[in-house]
């Protein structure tokens, strides 16, 4: 047995589970998918099998539960959809030692973003999915697809500031509508990753049957925000990271 495949499982379970609740899960894939010695850029590629499989198999965790907000994460998914071929397209052309360094930078900023995550109550506030409130977002997810064609690092919790402050969903409607809009937008980010020849196929599909799974167990879950252990393991491991590829290209 190649215990590397199954580090790689439950690595992939971990950012399932991560995705899924709130965000940041591809913080621990592409470090692992990197130290298993692929480049970045085709780690990136790689990445975005098991994050299409995790939020497919999300997206009917949430359904078993009785929660979507169809269809308006159908517009958002699209918008962010066509945003996502551009993104990956900049991703693929772009040089490997700038896609270090900006790499570097993104997964500090997102650690960032991710302890100072405000915290948000929106219990008693009416829902904003129709009329101006739709098209705002509709033109922030165009935006937020680039940014996750090209890396998806840290998008979750950009959707979960976004959704709740704009649209007044709950975490857990915010959590299912991010769910499903990664998961139509990443459809065109594999396309463009495979058809450049970006993706280590049996790596993919290793780390998408952890992903699966994760997202699974954790989108019928209850929502719990006790995670401040996986947290700090995070920013340890990105901070690693990122330095190694600011300073060791």
């Amino acid at each position: 047995m190649d215990w590397s495949f199954v580090l790689l499982v439950f690595v992939g379970f971990l950012a399932g589970f991560i995705n899924t609740i709130a965000g940041g899960g591809t913080l621990l894939t592409m470090p692992m998918l990197i130290f298993m010695g692929l480049p970045p850029n085709i780690a990136n590629g790689t990445n975005r099998i098991a994050i299409l499989i995790q939020t497919a198999i999300g997206v009917k965790g949430f359904q078993s539960k009785g929660v979507t907000t169809y269809p308006f994460s159908i517009y958002l998914g699209i918008s962010a959809l066509l945003g996502s071929l551009i993104g990956a397209q900049i991703a693929v052309d772009i040089k490997g030692e700038l896609f270090n360094r900006i790499l570097a930078v993104i997964m500090l900023l997102v650690v960032i973003l991710m302890l100072f995550q405000p915290k948000i109550s929106l219990a008693s506030l009416a829902e904003r999915t129709q009329g101006k409130y739709l098209y705002i977002s509709i033109v922030i997810f165009f935006f937020l697809g680039i940014y996750g064609g090209f890396i998806n690092a840290g998008i979750g919790f950009m959707m979960l500031i976004i959704l709740p402050y704009v649209n007044r969903l709950s975490l857990v409607k915010s959590n299912a509508t991010k769910v499903a809009v990664v998961c139509i937008y990443t459809i065109g980010a594999v396309f463009m990753f495979a058809i450049n020849d970006k993706i280590n196929w049996c790596y993919g599909l290793i780390l998408a049957i952890g992903n699966a799974t994760g997202a699974w167990v954790s989108s019928r879950w209850s929502v719990d925000k006790g995670d401040r252990l996986v947290k700090r393991f995070v920013v340890v491991m990105i901070t690693i990271l990122s330095i190694k590829l600011w300073f060791f290209n």
